[in-house]
Protein backbone atom coordinates (compact mmCIF):
# COMPACT_ATOMS: atom_id res chain seq x y z
CA UNK A 1 0.00 0.00 0.00
CA UNK A 2 1.20 3.32 -0.99
CA UNK A 3 -1.14 5.58 -0.21
CA UNK A 4 1.39 8.16 1.74
CA UNK A 5 3.18 9.28 -1.64
CA UNK A 6 1.67 12.33 -1.45
CA UNK A 7 3.08 13.32 2.37
CA UNK A 8 6.01 14.91 1.50
CA UNK A 9 5.32 16.32 -1.68
CA UNK A 10 1.85 18.39 -1.18
CA UNK A 11 1.75 22.00 -3.51
CA UNK A 12 3.71 24.50 -1.62
CA UNK A 13 0.88 27.14 -3.35
CA UNK A 14 -3.14 26.60 -3.16
CA UNK A 15 -5.08 26.85 -5.41
CA UNK A 16 -8.28 28.53 -5.29
CA UNK A 17 -11.40 26.42 -5.77
CA UNK A 18 -13.15 27.17 -8.99
CA UNK A 19 -16.35 29.16 -7.66
CA UNK A 20 -18.45 26.02 -9.82
CA UNK A 21 -16.72 23.73 -8.08
CA UNK A 22 -17.28 25.56 -4.94
CA UNK A 23 -21.14 25.64 -5.70
CA UNK A 24 -21.02 21.99 -5.82
CA UNK A 25 -19.54 21.25 -2.25
CA UNK A 26 -21.93 20.27 0.52
CA UNK A 27 -23.04 23.35 2.48
CA UNK A 28 -21.54 22.30 5.68
CA UNK A 29 -18.06 22.13 3.88
CA UNK A 30 -18.70 25.18 2.01
CA UNK A 31 -18.72 26.86 5.24
CA UNK A 32 -15.58 28.89 6.05
CA UNK A 33 -16.78 29.52 9.48
CA UNK A 34 -18.76 27.13 11.85
CA UNK A 35 -18.89 26.97 15.36
CA UNK A 36 -17.93 24.07 17.33
CA UNK A 37 -18.06 22.92 20.81
CA UNK A 38 -14.51 23.04 20.96
CA UNK A 39 -14.52 26.17 19.46
CA UNK A 40 -15.19 29.20 16.09
CA UNK A 41 -13.46 27.29 13.59
CA UNK A 42 -12.24 28.65 10.32
CA UNK A 43 -11.81 26.08 7.91
CA UNK A 44 -11.04 28.09 4.10
CA UNK A 45 -9.08 25.73 3.14
CA UNK A 46 -10.79 21.76 2.20
CA UNK A 47 -8.65 18.87 1.12
CA UNK A 48 -6.29 16.55 2.73
CA UNK A 49 -3.88 13.76 1.30
CA UNK A 50 -3.49 11.91 4.44
CA UNK A 51 -6.36 9.34 4.00
CA UNK A 52 -6.97 8.21 7.28
CA UNK A 53 -9.83 6.17 6.91
CA UNK A 54 -12.25 7.29 9.81
CA UNK A 55 -12.09 10.98 8.46
CA UNK A 56 -15.01 13.07 9.21
CA UNK A 57 -14.90 14.08 5.55
CA UNK A 58 -16.68 10.85 4.24
CA UNK A 59 -19.76 12.43 5.81
CA UNK A 60 -19.62 15.61 3.57
CA UNK A 61 -18.15 13.32 0.49
CA UNK A 62 -15.08 15.12 0.54
CA UNK A 63 -13.07 12.53 0.96
CA UNK A 64 -11.50 11.77 -2.38
CA UNK A 65 -10.69 15.80 -2.68
CA UNK A 66 -6.46 15.27 -1.71
CA UNK A 67 -5.06 18.55 -2.88
CA UNK A 68 -5.89 21.34 -0.14
CA UNK A 69 -8.07 24.42 -1.85
CA UNK A 70 -8.52 27.79 -0.89
CA UNK A 71 -12.36 28.93 -0.86
CA UNK A 72 -11.52 32.32 -0.25
CA UNK A 73 -8.22 34.36 0.58
CA UNK A 74 -6.78 34.32 3.94
CA UNK A 75 -7.15 37.91 4.36
CA UNK A 76 -11.10 37.72 3.87
CA UNK A 77 -11.41 34.26 5.99
CA UNK A 78 -9.80 36.30 9.57
CA UNK A 79 -12.36 39.39 8.58
CA UNK A 80 -15.30 36.49 8.48
CA UNK A 81 -13.99 34.74 11.68
CA UNK A 82 -14.20 38.25 13.59
CA UNK A 83 -17.04 39.55 12.25
CA UNK A 84 -19.36 36.01 13.26
CA UNK A 85 -21.95 36.69 15.51
CA UNK A 86 -20.39 34.26 17.73
CA UNK A 87 -16.97 35.98 17.86
CA UNK A 88 -15.72 37.78 21.24
CA UNK A 89 -12.15 39.06 21.56
CA UNK A 90 -10.78 37.47 24.54
CA UNK A 91 -13.44 34.90 24.86
CA UNK A 92 -14.35 32.79 22.32
CA UNK A 93 -12.06 29.63 21.66
CA UNK A 94 -10.86 29.70 18.20
CA UNK A 95 -9.63 26.64 16.16
CA UNK A 96 -8.10 26.33 12.82
CA UNK A 97 -8.62 23.82 9.83
CA UNK A 98 -9.44 21.20 11.98
CA UNK A 99 -12.99 20.22 9.54
CA UNK A 100 -11.21 19.21 5.96
CA UNK A 101 -7.19 19.28 6.02
CA UNK A 102 -4.30 19.15 8.21
CA UNK A 103 -3.17 23.21 8.99
CA UNK A 104 1.18 21.86 8.87
CA UNK A 105 0.77 20.65 5.35
CA UNK A 106 3.15 22.35 3.33
CA UNK A 107 0.86 24.53 1.53
CA UNK A 108 -1.59 25.12 4.50
CA UNK A 109 0.35 25.96 6.95
CA UNK A 110 1.93 29.23 5.51
CA UNK A 111 -1.98 30.26 5.66
CA UNK A 112 -2.06 28.88 9.44
CA UNK A 113 0.98 31.52 10.28
CA UNK A 114 -1.09 34.27 8.43
CA UNK A 115 -4.03 34.09 10.53
CA UNK A 116 -2.31 33.45 13.76
CA UNK A 117 -0.21 36.47 12.96
CA UNK A 118 -3.34 38.71 12.44
CA UNK A 119 -5.00 37.72 14.94
CA UNK A 120 -2.31 38.26 17.40
CA UNK A 121 -1.45 41.43 15.61
CA UNK A 122 -5.11 42.68 17.04
CA UNK A 123 -3.96 42.00 20.27
CA UNK A 124 -6.37 39.38 21.02
CA UNK A 125 -5.97 36.82 23.99
CA UNK A 126 -8.45 34.17 22.47
CA UNK A 127 -7.55 30.41 22.96
CA UNK A 128 -7.21 28.71 19.87
CA UNK A 129 -6.88 25.16 19.20
CA UNK A 130 -4.47 23.41 16.09
CA UNK A 131 -5.05 20.08 15.80
CA UNK A 132 -2.21 18.06 14.11
CA UNK A 133 -0.71 14.77 12.94
CA UNK A 134 1.51 15.68 10.49
CA UNK A 135 5.09 17.49 10.83
CA UNK A 136 6.06 20.10 13.25
CA UNK A 137 9.80 21.59 13.36
CA UNK A 138 11.45 23.43 15.37
CA UNK A 139 10.97 26.35 13.27
CA UNK A 140 7.45 26.06 13.10
CA UNK A 141 7.58 26.21 17.25
CA UNK A 142 9.52 29.31 17.23
CA UNK A 143 6.99 30.74 15.20
CA UNK A 144 4.14 29.88 17.14
CA UNK A 145 6.61 31.08 20.27
CA UNK A 146 6.90 34.58 18.52
CA UNK A 147 2.76 35.09 19.45
CA UNK A 148 2.68 37.07 22.29
CA UNK A 149 -1.19 37.42 23.10
CA UNK A 150 -3.40 34.60 21.87
CA UNK A 151 -3.51 31.24 24.26
CA UNK A 152 -2.15 29.02 21.29
CA UNK A 153 -2.38 24.67 21.96
CA UNK A 154 -1.16 22.33 19.48
CA UNK A 155 -2.82 19.32 19.85
CA UNK A 156 -1.10 16.51 17.78
CA UNK A 157 -3.46 13.42 17.00
CA UNK A 158 -2.37 10.04 17.74
CA UNK A 159 -4.02 6.76 18.13
CA UNK A 160 -1.51 4.23 18.02
CA UNK A 161 -3.16 2.31 15.55
CA UNK A 162 -0.36 0.64 13.19
CA UNK A 163 -3.31 -0.53 10.74
CA UNK A 164 -1.85 1.31 7.73
CA UNK A 165 -5.81 0.57 5.81
CA UNK A 166 -7.18 2.81 8.79
CA UNK A 167 -4.03 5.03 8.88
CA UNK A 168 -1.58 5.56 6.42
CA UNK A 169 0.69 7.93 8.56
CA UNK A 170 1.13 5.07 11.01
CA UNK A 171 3.74 3.14 9.11
CA UNK A 172 5.91 7.14 9.39
CA UNK A 173 7.33 8.80 12.98
CA UNK A 174 6.08 11.68 11.65
CA UNK A 175 3.45 12.40 14.12
CA UNK A 176 5.43 10.92 17.01
CA UNK A 177 8.99 13.06 15.85
CA UNK A 178 6.70 16.15 15.85
CA UNK A 179 5.35 15.59 19.06
CA UNK A 180 8.72 15.27 20.87
CA UNK A 181 9.79 18.32 18.73
CA UNK A 182 7.51 20.33 20.40
CA UNK A 183 7.51 18.78 23.90
CA UNK A 184 11.29 19.94 23.75
CA UNK A 185 10.96 23.42 22.36
CA UNK A 186 7.45 24.54 24.01
CA UNK A 187 7.65 27.71 26.53
CA UNK A 188 4.66 29.65 25.98
CA UNK A 189 2.87 27.75 23.41
CA UNK A 190 0.53 24.47 24.88
CA UNK A 191 1.11 21.01 23.27
CA UNK A 192 -1.68 18.19 24.14
CA UNK A 193 -1.78 14.07 23.09
CA UNK A 194 -4.92 13.94 21.44
CA UNK A 195 -5.54 10.21 21.90
CA UNK A 196 -8.33 9.14 19.02
CA UNK A 197 -10.00 7.30 17.98
CA UNK A 198 -9.62 4.40 20.74
CA UNK A 199 -11.72 1.59 18.64
CA UNK A 200 -11.90 -2.14 20.04
CA UNK A 201 -10.00 -4.34 18.16
CA UNK A 202 -7.67 -1.60 16.64
CA UNK A 203 -5.59 0.02 19.56
CA UNK A 204 -7.22 -1.52 22.70
CA UNK A 205 -4.68 -3.73 23.78
CA UNK A 206 -2.23 -2.65 26.93
CA UNK A 207 0.33 -2.61 24.93
CA UNK A 208 -0.88 -0.07 22.57
CA UNK A 209 -2.57 1.89 25.48
CA UNK A 210 1.29 1.81 27.30
CA UNK A 211 3.14 3.11 23.98
CA UNK A 212 0.72 5.95 23.19
CA UNK A 213 0.86 7.29 26.75
CA UNK A 214 4.70 6.95 26.70
CA UNK A 215 4.35 9.11 23.97
CA UNK A 216 3.00 11.68 25.55
CA UNK A 217 4.92 11.37 28.51
CA UNK A 218 6.36 15.30 27.98
CA UNK A 219 3.25 16.74 26.70
CA UNK A 220 1.39 19.65 29.01
CA UNK A 221 -1.70 17.15 28.86
CA UNK A 222 -3.55 13.76 26.95
CA UNK A 223 -7.20 14.19 25.99
CA UNK A 224 -8.76 11.10 24.67
CA UNK A 225 -11.86 10.04 22.67
CA UNK A 226 -13.42 7.87 21.07
CA UNK A 227 -14.75 7.30 16.93
CA UNK A 228 -17.22 8.42 14.74
CA UNK A 229 -19.23 5.64 13.73
CA UNK A 230 -21.28 6.48 10.12
CA UNK A 231 -22.51 4.50 7.34
CA UNK A 232 -19.98 6.49 4.89
CA UNK A 233 -16.06 6.05 6.81
CA UNK A 234 -17.47 2.19 8.13
CA UNK A 235 -18.52 1.59 4.64
CA UNK A 236 -15.49 2.84 3.15
CA UNK A 237 -13.21 0.56 6.08
CA UNK A 238 -15.14 -2.69 4.85
CA UNK A 239 -14.22 -2.21 1.27
CA UNK A 240 -10.61 -1.90 2.52
CA UNK A 241 -11.13 -4.82 4.37
CA UNK A 242 -10.86 -3.57 8.17
CA UNK A 243 -12.98 -4.90 11.14
CA UNK A 244 -15.03 -2.32 11.80
CA UNK A 245 -16.95 -2.69 15.66
CA UNK A 246 -20.47 -1.32 16.43
CA UNK A 247 -21.97 -3.29 13.47
CA UNK A 248 -24.81 -0.98 12.35
CA UNK A 249 -25.25 0.83 15.00
CA UNK A 250 -24.69 4.08 13.80
CA UNK A 251 -24.95 7.62 15.43
CA UNK A 252 -24.66 11.11 15.67
CA UNK A 253 -22.47 11.68 18.43
CA UNK A 254 -18.78 9.40 18.97
CA UNK A 255 -18.75 6.13 20.17
CA UNK A 256 -16.66 5.62 23.49
CA UNK A 257 -18.62 2.62 25.64
CA UNK A 258 -18.15 2.81 29.35
CA UNK A 259 -16.25 -0.50 29.66
CA UNK A 260 -13.64 1.42 27.14
CA UNK A 261 -13.65 4.47 29.03
CA UNK A 262 -12.51 2.57 31.90
CA UNK A 263 -9.61 0.87 30.42
CA UNK A 264 -8.13 4.15 29.67
CA UNK A 265 -8.07 5.87 32.89
CA UNK A 266 -6.64 2.25 34.08
CA UNK A 267 -4.06 2.26 31.65
CA UNK A 268 -3.09 5.68 32.41
CA UNK A 269 -3.13 4.95 35.87
CA UNK A 270 -0.73 2.14 35.85
CA UNK A 271 1.82 4.24 33.60
CA UNK A 272 2.54 6.79 35.95
CA UNK A 273 2.07 9.34 33.16
CA UNK A 274 2.68 12.78 34.63
CA UNK A 275 0.62 14.35 32.09
CA UNK A 276 -3.32 14.52 33.53
CA UNK A 277 -5.88 12.80 31.25
CA UNK A 278 -9.33 14.72 30.57
CA UNK A 279 -12.30 13.49 28.75
CA UNK A 280 -13.38 16.62 27.03
CA UNK A 281 -11.01 18.79 24.78
CA UNK A 282 -12.28 22.11 26.26
CA UNK A 283 -11.10 20.53 29.42
CA UNK A 284 -7.50 19.57 28.67
CA UNK A 285 -7.18 22.82 26.50
CA UNK A 286 -8.61 24.73 29.61
CA UNK A 287 -6.35 23.16 32.47
CA UNK A 288 -2.67 23.63 30.54
CA UNK A 289 -3.50 27.28 30.04
CA UNK A 290 -4.71 27.51 33.99
CA UNK A 291 -8.34 28.38 33.25
CA UNK A 292 -11.70 27.12 33.95
CA UNK A 293 -13.09 25.11 31.31
CA UNK A 294 -15.26 27.43 29.10
CA UNK A 295 -17.82 24.55 28.26
CA UNK A 296 -18.82 24.30 31.70
CA UNK A 297 -18.46 20.59 32.11
CA UNK A 298 -18.11 21.16 35.71
CA UNK A 299 -22.03 21.17 35.00
CA UNK A 300 -21.55 17.21 34.55
CA UNK A 301 -19.67 16.52 37.76
CA UNK A 302 -19.41 12.71 36.25
CA UNK A 303 -16.91 13.91 33.98
CA UNK A 304 -14.56 15.21 36.32
CA UNK A 305 -13.63 12.79 38.37
CA UNK A 306 -9.94 12.04 36.95
CA UNK A 307 -9.10 15.87 36.39
CA UNK A 308 -6.26 17.37 38.69
CA UNK A 309 -7.60 19.14 42.07
CA UNK A 310 -6.68 22.60 40.93
CA UNK A 311 -8.42 22.52 38.01
CA UNK A 312 -11.59 21.18 39.73
CA UNK A 313 -11.24 24.25 42.07
CA UNK A 314 -10.74 26.48 39.36
CA UNK A 315 -14.03 25.06 37.57
CA UNK A 316 -16.11 25.00 40.74
CA UNK A 317 -15.22 28.83 41.62
CA UNK A 318 -16.58 29.65 38.36
CA UNK A 319 -19.61 27.86 38.12
CA UNK A 320 -22.79 29.90 38.54
CA UNK A 321 -25.94 29.38 36.95
CA UNK A 322 -26.52 32.41 34.66
CA UNK A 323 -28.92 35.25 35.93
CA UNK A 324 -32.29 35.29 33.38
CA UNK A 325 -30.86 39.29 32.44
CA UNK A 326 -27.36 37.69 31.64
CA UNK A 327 -29.22 35.02 30.00
CA UNK A 328 -30.87 37.20 27.79
CA UNK A 329 -28.64 39.50 27.29
CA UNK A 330 -26.07 36.97 25.28
CA UNK A 331 -29.46 35.42 23.61
CA UNK A 332 -30.40 38.97 22.93
CA UNK A 333 -26.80 40.07 21.45
CA UNK A 334 -26.73 36.65 19.28
CA UNK A 335 -29.92 37.33 18.15
CA UNK A 336 -31.56 33.81 19.12
CA UNK A 337 -34.76 33.14 20.55
CA UNK A 338 -35.47 30.13 22.01
CA UNK A 339 -37.18 28.86 25.69
CA UNK A 340 -35.11 28.13 28.14
CA UNK A 341 -35.30 26.48 31.68
CA UNK A 342 -32.36 25.78 34.26
CA UNK A 343 -32.11 22.42 35.62
CA UNK A 344 -28.90 21.59 38.12
CA UNK A 345 -25.61 22.48 36.35
CA UNK A 346 -27.13 22.80 32.79
CA UNK A 347 -29.89 24.99 30.60
CA UNK A 348 -32.21 23.33 28.79
CA UNK A 349 -33.42 25.08 25.68
CA UNK A 350 -35.74 24.05 22.20
CA UNK A 351 -35.27 24.75 18.78
CA UNK A 352 -31.55 26.02 18.26
CA UNK A 353 -28.61 24.22 16.54
CA UNK A 354 -25.29 22.97 17.65
CA UNK A 355 -23.64 25.83 16.07
CA UNK A 356 -26.29 28.28 18.20
CA UNK A 357 -26.20 26.84 21.41
CA UNK A 358 -22.49 26.37 21.85
CA UNK A 359 -21.58 30.44 21.43
CA UNK A 360 -24.08 30.83 24.60
CA UNK A 361 -22.43 28.03 26.15
CA UNK A 362 -18.65 29.70 25.70
CA UNK A 363 -19.74 32.94 26.97
CA UNK A 364 -21.90 31.86 29.85
CA UNK A 365 -19.55 29.04 30.74
CA UNK A 366 -22.55 26.42 31.63
CA UNK A 367 -23.90 23.77 29.76
CA UNK A 368 -26.51 24.55 26.80
CA UNK A 369 -28.80 21.48 26.08
CA UNK A 370 -31.42 20.66 23.78
CA UNK A 371 -34.40 18.98 24.94
CA UNK A 372 -34.69 17.15 21.65
CA UNK A 373 -30.93 15.95 22.01
CA UNK A 374 -30.82 14.81 25.64
CA UNK A 375 -27.69 14.00 27.56
CA UNK A 376 -27.72 11.16 30.01
CA UNK A 377 -25.26 10.36 32.91
CA UNK A 378 -21.58 9.08 32.32
CA UNK A 379 -22.31 9.42 28.32
CA UNK A 380 -22.63 13.19 28.39
CA UNK A 381 -21.66 13.92 24.80
CA UNK A 382 -21.18 10.41 23.46
CA UNK A 383 -23.31 7.77 21.43
CA UNK A 384 -25.14 5.96 24.06
CA UNK A 385 -23.38 2.55 22.25
CA UNK A 386 -22.04 0.80 26.01
CA UNK A 387 -24.10 2.85 28.16
CA UNK A 388 -27.51 1.67 29.50
CA UNK A 389 -29.71 5.02 30.73
CA UNK A 390 -31.13 4.13 33.77
CA UNK A 391 -34.85 4.45 34.52
CA UNK A 392 -34.20 7.40 37.03
CA UNK A 393 -32.37 9.18 34.33
CA UNK A 394 -35.23 8.66 32.08
CA UNK A 395 -37.69 9.71 33.99
CA UNK A 396 -35.83 12.67 34.24
CA UNK A 397 -35.69 13.37 31.00
CA UNK A 398 -39.35 13.15 30.93
CA UNK A 399 -40.18 15.06 33.66
CA UNK A 400 -38.16 18.10 32.14
CA UNK A 401 -39.93 17.68 29.05
CA UNK A 402 -43.33 18.05 30.76
CA UNK A 403 -42.10 20.87 32.98
CA UNK A 404 -40.19 22.44 30.21
CA UNK A 405 -43.72 21.81 27.96
CA UNK A 406 -45.80 23.89 31.00
CA UNK A 407 -43.37 26.48 31.54
CA UNK A 408 -43.46 27.66 27.90
CA UNK A 409 -46.77 27.37 26.97
CA UNK A 410 -47.95 29.73 30.29
CA UNK A 411 -44.90 32.66 29.43
CA UNK A 412 -46.92 35.70 29.10
CA UNK A 413 -44.61 36.74 26.96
Amino acid sequence: MTRLGSLNTGPRTLPLMPAGQQDGLDPYMAQIVTYRKSGLSLNHIIGCPLDCGYCVRHFWGNFDVKTPHLLVSTGRAVELLVAHEGFRPHITPVQLFNKATDPFLPGVKPHLFAVLRDLDARGLTNLVLVITRFRVTERDMAALEELRHLRVTVLFTYSGITDERVEPIAKSRITVSSLHTACRTKQRTKVILYWRPIVPGWNDDPATMAHVLDIGRDADAVVFTGYYHKEENADYLRNLGVEVPYAHDYARRKVLPAELDQTVIDAWRASGARAPLFRKTSCGVSFVHGVADYNGHWGVRELCDICPTQQQQRCSQVHVPPTQDRLEQVLDQLGYETPVMLDGGHIWTHGLSEQQRYPIQHQLGYQIWDLDLPHFAHAHGRSLTGYAPSAEDQDHIAAVRDRFSAETRFDDD
